[in-house]
């Protein structure tokens, strides 16, 4: 498999820095990419060969990792269109439709990917959907690429990826959100800053940790840790109180209804 990506940002370097470890080789990859310090960088990092042409960038490849913001999509997806031989397209592009981007690009070999930022540490969650014209073999490759960087999950309605970006896709800062909140508190309770880091954190990598490796629901595993009329008991009360799951929950809604927005709204491009 020989891969162009265009765009060389953070995503594009945690894909290429997975596969590389998974076993590619740098004269796999080529990245079209119009900042010059980035590509340098690339090159330095990796060895793979970077360019600003996009001619030349997909020359000889057979699988195209669209990288770039998804305000840049349309622009760069009509540059492709006179330049496409059947290559896979997979965009990463968060709320562009497939249906969007084929029409842009005049191909329908396209994967959408919507994965998250600890893909960086490979340790990430995408979500992968596929349009009907996609073949076993290239969904295969699709999914290759991006188990690079984590775990897969795949979709067989498009919709869904506007739930999967609120749940994975921007589920890294609830995450990130609720661990401030624990670093303030515990501050407050007499830890300097770098002590209620240390204690947030690694609670939060436990936890994670031991809900992963059970095969209790995590409801049990709270349990579990509330003993009656005990601290953890008076602590759930209080969040019970303040309607937190329920607050969350909202919050979850709320980013999928964006995402089904901006779809719309940078789908209008003509």
């Amino acid at each position: 498999m020989k891969i162009c990506f265009i765009g060389g940002g953070n995503m594009a370097t945690a894909l290429i820095g997975g596969l590389l470890a998974q076993g590619f080789k740098a004269s796999d990859f080529s990245v079209v990419e119009i900042n010059a310090d980035n590509r340098t960088r690339l090159t330095a990092d990796f060895g793979v060969r970077c360019g600003s042409d996009l001619v030349d960038g997909i020359n000889g490849c057979d699988t195209i990792v669209l990288a770039v913001k998804p305000q840049q999509l349309h622009e760069v997806a009509l540059l492709l269109a006179p330049l496409l031989t059947g290559q896979l397209l997979i965009s990463i592009a968060a709320g562009i439709r497939a249906s969007d981007l084929a029409r842009w690009a005049n191909s329908t070999a396209i994967v959408r990917a919507m994965p998250n930022t600890p893909a960086l540490i490979q340790a990430g969650m995408t979500g992968l959907f596929a349009l009907s014209n996609v073949s076993p073999a290239q969904r295969s490759q699709a999914e290759q690429i991006l188990a690079a960087v984590g775990k897969t999950l795949w979709l067989q309605d498009e919709v869904m990826l506007d739930s999967v970006t609120a749940i994975s896709g921007s589920g890294p800062a609830y995450v990130f959100y609720l661990i401030e909140a624990m670093q303030a508190a515990a501050m407050e309770l007499g830890f300097n800053a770098a002590d209620a880091r240390l204690l947030s954190q690694e609670t939060f990598l436990g936890a994670a940790k031991l809900a992963i490796a059970s095969d209790d629901e995590v409801a049990v595993l709270r349990q579990r840790v509330t003993s009656k009329n005990g601290t953890t008991e008076r602590a759930l009360l209080s969040l019970e109180a303040n309607h937190v799951k329920q607050h969350i929950i909202s919050a979850a809604h709320a980013a999928a209804a964006r995402s089904a927005e901006m779809g719309n709204e940078l789908g209008a491009a003509t």
